[in-house]
Order: C-alpha cells, then structure tokens, then sequence
C-alpha cells in the first residue's frame, strides 16, 4: 500500500484548490485538498507546511554549466556578447576539462536546487580533448543530487575565420560525424520519454553562426526519430538577426524552417530580436523560446518579446543562462528580472509576478516538451518547492505568492522531487556545501592563469 503524505495547511499554494495543501504518493501529487476539507485518501505521515508557501518547482531551461568557473572573470566583466565571449571563449578551451567540468556541474545544480529549482537544461557546446564524455559526468551529478535533468548534447562545428562569423576556437569543435555519433550514443543511454522519467536528452548544435547546415538538418533528423527535443542559441544580439539575413537571405525564423527546425520539438535560448513576421511564423508552429534576463541585462543584449510571442502561440520559460553572464544560477532571482525587465518593455499591468512565475514553470515544462511537471495538479510529478516568509525582506507583504517575487524570495527552505526531499532547511540533502566550495573555488583557480 502506498503512504500518503499531506502537506497541510500552507501559507498558500501556487495551485486553485489546494488550500489545505496536497497529498502526495509514489512520487506524484494524488490530491488538492481545498480550503475547509480533509484529504479523501487514508493519509500516512503530515508535513505541517504552516510556515512555508508552497510553488511547482521551477524549471531551468538554458544554461552553461562550465561557466561557473569564470565568473567575474578579469577578462570579460563589463563587456557586451561578442566583446565578452571573444575574450573568454580560449581560457575555456584552454582550461575546462573532466575534473573541473564535475564539479562546475555540482556546484550549478546545487545552487540551482537551492534557488527551487527541480528540473535543469543545461546547453553543454564545449567538447574539447578530455571532455568527449561530458553528458555522462552530467548524468552522473544529475542523479547524486536527485535533480530532473535534460541532456542538451550541444555542438560546435565551425571555426572562426576570415570568412566566418564563428568565434570558436579550433580546440573547441568537432566533427560531425564525431558529435552526430555521440548524439545517438547519448539518447541510446539516456533519453527516458516516459512519464516521470528523470533523464532526458535534447539535440543542440549551439547557434547557426557557428554550426554547419548538415549539423543542424542531421540532428533535426535525429530528433525525429528518437523523439526528442532540438535547442539552440538565436537572435540574442541585433547582429545575429543581421547575420542570418546577410549570410543566408532569409530571417532567422525562415532560416529554422529551411533547416527543418521549424517544429514544436524546438526550444531557442534568447530570441530577442524577432520581428513582427517572425513572431507569428514561430508562434503558429509552437516554438518555444527560453526567456533569460538576467544574462540578457548583465551583457545589455535587449529584451524578450515575451507578451508577443506567447500571444502569438510559442510558450516561454525561463533560464539562468550561463554562469559567466550571469555570474550565478538562481532561477527564482530570474524570475524577479523576469517581471522587472518586463514591466520595462511593457507596463506594469501587462506583466504580472504570476506571468513570471508561470514562465519559470509551465512555460518552461513545455518548452522541454513535459506535460507531467511544471504544475501543482493531480498526477503530475511530486516537484514542489517550499519558501519560507520569515526573513525580514517579507515583513509586512500582504500577498503571500507575489511576496516570493516582489520581494525578491532567492532561497528555498526546502524542495521536493519525485516526491522526495532533496532540500531539508535551505541545504541539500547529502551535500558537503564547504568542501564543495573549497574544491569548486580552487579548481577554478586555473581559469585565472590567462592574466
């Protein structure tokens, strides 16, 4: 027989009629239990959830995990994209490797966890000599520390060049048939489709500025038919957008569909810089576009159309984006940026704190391609994180779930995955946070020789 555990009587609850918490079993929420009301199943253990107010787990769904190795690095702070990833694209090539990268991944799913997040996509492009096994070290994390993850096999193909507009480094690409190899390797291991699953695999070459067509028809190909999902980076600068109409002759959305991308087994990072055709083209056929603004302000990039393309059909999550334009990877502070940088773009009706966190957990559910996460609903996943209202940057807040974003919530007190806790007090369950730091902090030591 399975135990049920009700998680009663919480502040409040991101969920209409759950305001006496809910039931959860096998890793699944079995029940809404409303205001007035008593669970209907036989209830085995009770969490009292007085003091917390009780959200999906957030989903993260871009970042570069590597990065968290150069942040704040001398080189590239206080620099726009290109400038930036010009500068510290070779100390990367130079210096992440397997050691480092494991613990580059430790550290980002823990503080993503930390910040309430349940479920990562982490957009790994970078395979230089010695790290040809990076989505397994990634796996291997993901599954320590109980995190959902999906498996972004990113790619690099093309070199920067007098006729290239590519930044990468020869160290940093390879071959097609290397990284087309190792893509149906990754999925035959990996990619779990079914209801629940904690793995899951995506294909994605990393921008058509620095990918091949090949690369990009070939995994499309590949998506098909190991239905998975496709992601790159598009049109987070003015000159992306310019660099598909003046290499190609076409918009970046018309680009997509030339390379067969125009589906909605895609996910895009950034795509700030579409236009009004471009909006409704993507919309229509359901592309997903993952919102990042804190990276997005950090590198002054622009401003995500995010009311537009919603409006137009597209959903749209949210993502920390790398942790060298971030410079962290705490996915409710994005969700905060997400609300303010959009109040700027729109106005402060038009985007709420509900929007954005919607964005950071629905949205982002279905722009992996999940229907059994991202909400506080009967049959979904048991993927709960649980804020507290007791420090003193909540006193005095009248609306319990936009407290969490209007006054800038940044650390869960506990999170939940598959019913499980993997946060207990603010700290994750079975993770030294010193030592982890200390080897982190010095591994990272390394990246600082390019001064």
């Amino acid at each position: 027989m399975s135990e049920h555990l009700w998680i009663k009587d919480p502040i409040a609850t991101l969920a209409e009629g759950a305001e006496r918490g809910v039931v959860v079993a096998d890793g699944r929420i079995t029940e809404l239990v409303p205001k007035g009301a008593e669970p209907i199943h036989p209830v085995h253990r009770v969490f009292d959830a007085s003091r917390h107010v009780v959200t999906p787990g957030l989903i993260n769904t871009h970042h570069h995990m590597f990065q968290t190795m150069t942040r704040a690095h001398p080189l590239a702070i206080n620099k726009s994209l290109w400038p930036w990833i010009a500068s510290i694209y070779p100390v990367w090539t130079k210096h992440v490797n397997a050691e480092n990268f494991r613990l580059a991944a430790r550290l980002s799913m823990t503080e993503l966890m930390m910040s309430g997040c349940t479920t990562a996509s982490d957009h790994h492009y970078l395979f230089p000599r010695g790290l040809e096994h990076a989505m397994d070290i990634e796996a291997e994390e993901a599954a320590a520390i109980g995190m959902r993850m999906t498996l972004t096999r990113g790619a690099l193909d093309l070199t920067g060049g007098e006729d290239s507009q590519a930044i990468a480094p020869d160290g940093a690409v390879q071959d097609d048939d290397v990284i087309l190899a190792d893509c149906e390797r990754v999925i035959a291991r990996y990619h779990d489709a079914s209801d629940g699953a904690m793995t899951r695999v995506a294909l994605a070459p990393n921008a058509p500025f620095d990918v091949t067509k090949r690369l990009m028809r070939e995994t499309a190909v590949l998506a098909e038919k190991h239905d998975c999902r496709l992601h790159t980076h598009l049109v987070e600068t003015a000159r992306e957008a310019a660099f598909a109409r003046e290499t190609h002759g076409m918009t970046a959305a018309d680009y997509l569909e030339e390379v067969g991308w125009l589906n909605d087994r895609v996910w895009l990072a950034h795509g700030i810089y579409f236009d009004d055709a471009e909006v409704e083209k993507l919309g229509r056929h359901r592309v997903g576009v993952c919102h990042c603004p804190t990276s997005n302000m950090v590198l002054s990039s622009g401003i995500c159309r995010t009311k537009e393309l919603e409006a137009a059909g597209s959903p749209i999550g949210l993502g920390v984006d790398g942790s060298a334009s971030n410079d962290n990877s705490n996915l409710m502070e994005a969700v905060r940026h997400a609300l303010m940088i959009g109040r700027l773009r729109y106005d402060a009706e038009t985007v709420t704190h509900r929007d954005a966190l919607r964005w950071a957990t629905e949205g982002s559910a279905r722009c992996l391609g999940r229907d059994d996460i991202g909400a506080i609903a009967v049959g979904k996943q048991a993927d709960l994180a649980f804020w507290s209202l007791d420090e003193l940057r909540f006193s005095g807040a009248g609306d319990p779930i936009a407290a969490l974003v209007l006054c800038g919530a940044h650390a869960a007190d506990r999170v939940m995955v598959k019913g499980e806790w993997r946060i207990e007090d603010g700290a994750p369950v079975g993770v030294d946070l010193a030592k982890l730091r200390h080897e982190h902090h010095a591994a990272s030591r390394a990246f600082l020789e390019a001064l």
